[in-house]
């Protein structure tokens, strides 16, 4: 029986991502994720999203071009692969129009709940919570599905590499990984069950090649702590305001700054909706480990009065916030340009815990933010960071532990993802025939 494969969205630009598998009478929808450099161009505070709206400016999924392909009443699961945005982000907006449950690991879940009370929306089929090396069930037309939630790692918590177990062969969809044995929270990855899934059979892998054209390994989550450990040590007995911006959903670096914040004598602040939000869903989900050791503000309020008493006290505070991309409307912007009561001066260090997501809009957002920053004469520190996404050993590594029959590169335009063909080549692959780049929009069929 052949498979065939929808990609929605997430093939032509990095973001949006949205693919689906059809065997048969049955299909799945993998992530239903939301296009960041979009949203980058809206206030944070400017209100709640809607279909409509995020439609308009091209930040989700064109699903609409599923409507013509007989495949929309076939989906029999929404599996969504963490709780990143431009994964999960979309599912508040779009699940409405399948009939099929939504399923994902506990963190995932949890900040599912988040974003769907804070649009005030109720979801019309049931988030499913998988835990991490676990199988669900789920009922297809004619047959049951055994779907795993494989753990790996990546930037944020409990992120799943998730196994589909259909008639043609296992689909496999990896988006996003990378091979770290040393995670700062969490697990390693889950080599056992890897290599059992090679052995029985893996007829498609569906990959994370955002950084394919990077040459090596990409480093663990424990390089990036040690940066952030010598940086922050380095505020150790100094009067500086010392503020450190990073992606929201990183839950391990959180837990990093808010450790090597005690270690200075800081008092630890988070300030942002984002943040509180993540926070939140790692509360859910049983695994905060910095949530006795820090004071989140999200409420406009307890920001203003947070950052005068930070003016004047600033040797005493570690300051968390958004807006390591420049976002309008995050915490950092307001405080660049001045509309926030903090007033940046050369007596403040600003810590970018955090690399540039590699878009037109996203590395202009943050040269205006730069621009903003840099004349107040605060120092920056930037890319004390260490990726989430393999580079071509990981890459590589992965696809030798699957011995898939056939690979979809995915996460990016073809710019970005075709270095892993020549990657792929090495191993034995042809590209067009086991190997395949494909496009927004495009149907394909693999016999």
């Amino acid at each position: 029986m052949a498979i065939k494969i929808h990609p929605v969205s997430g093939f032509d630009e990095v973001g949006k991502t949205m693919i689906v598998t059809e065997v048969g009478d049955d299909a799945f929808a993998f992530d239903m994720g939301l296009y960041i450099p979009a949203l980058v161009q809206l206030e944070e505070n400017r209100g709640k999203y809607t279909e409509k709206l995020l439609r308009s400016i091209k930040a989700l999924p064109d699903d609409l071009v599923l409507n013509s392909r007989n495949v929309i009443n076939k989906i029999r699961g929404i599996l969504i692969g963490h709780a990143h945005l431009d994964h999960v982000g979309g599912v508040p907006f779009l699940e409405n129009r399948y009939n099929a449950n939504v399923y994902g690991t506990p963190f995932t879940t949890a900040f599912l709940e988040e974003l769907l009370a804070d649009n005030r929306i109720q979801m019309k089929n049931k988030a499913i919570t998988v835990p991490l090396d676990t199988t669900v069930r789920i009922k297809g037309k004619n047959k049951d599905y055994e779907v795993e939630f494989i753990n790996i790692t990546h930037s944020t918590i409990q992120t799943a590499i998730i196994a589909v177990h259909t008639p043609s062969g296992i689909i496999v969809y990896a988006n996003d990984f990378k091979m770290d044995d040393t995670p700062v929270l969490g697990q390693k990855p889950n080599y056992q069950s890897l290599k059992r899934l090679a052995k029985e059979g893996v007829k498609l892998l569906i990959i994370d090649c955002l950084y394919s054209r990077e040459d090596g390994k990409t480093p663990s989550e424990e390089v990036a702590r040690e940066k952030l450990r010598r940086v922050l040590n380095e505020q150790k007995g100094e009067k500086n305001g010392l503020f450190v911006t990073t992606f929201s959903s990183h839950i391990a670096r959180l837990k990093s700054i808010t450790e090597f914040g005690k270690k200075i004598n800081r008092e630890v602040l988070f300030l942002g909706r984002s943040l509180n939000k993540y926070t939140n869903a790692a509360k859910k989900a049983n695994s905060c480990p910095y949530q006795n050791d820090m004071k989140n503000m999200s409420y406009s309020n307890q920001v203003l009065k947070t950052l005068k008493m930070a003016q004047n006290e600033r040797g005493k505070y570690l300051i968390v916030c958004t807006g390591h991309q420049g976002e309008k409307g995050s915490i950092l912007d307001r405080i660049a340009r001045g509309v926030l009561p903090y007033k940046l001066t050369q007596k403040d260090h600003i810590v970018f815990s955090s690399r540039t997501i590699p878009t037109p809009e996203t590395f202009k957002s943050k040269e205006e933010l730069l621009k903003n920053i840099l004349p107040t004469g605060a120092t920056v520190s930037e890319d004390i960071h260490v990726s989430g996404h393999g580079q071509k050993e990981d890459l590589k590594q992965l696809i030798e532990l699957l011995q898939p029959e056939h690979i979809i590169p995915s996460h990016g335009h073809h710019g970005l993802l075709s270095p892993v063909v020549k990657v792929a080549q090495e191993i034995g692959y042809v590209p067009g025939k086991t190997i395949h780049l494909v496009s927004n929009g495009q149907e394909l069929e693999i016999k």
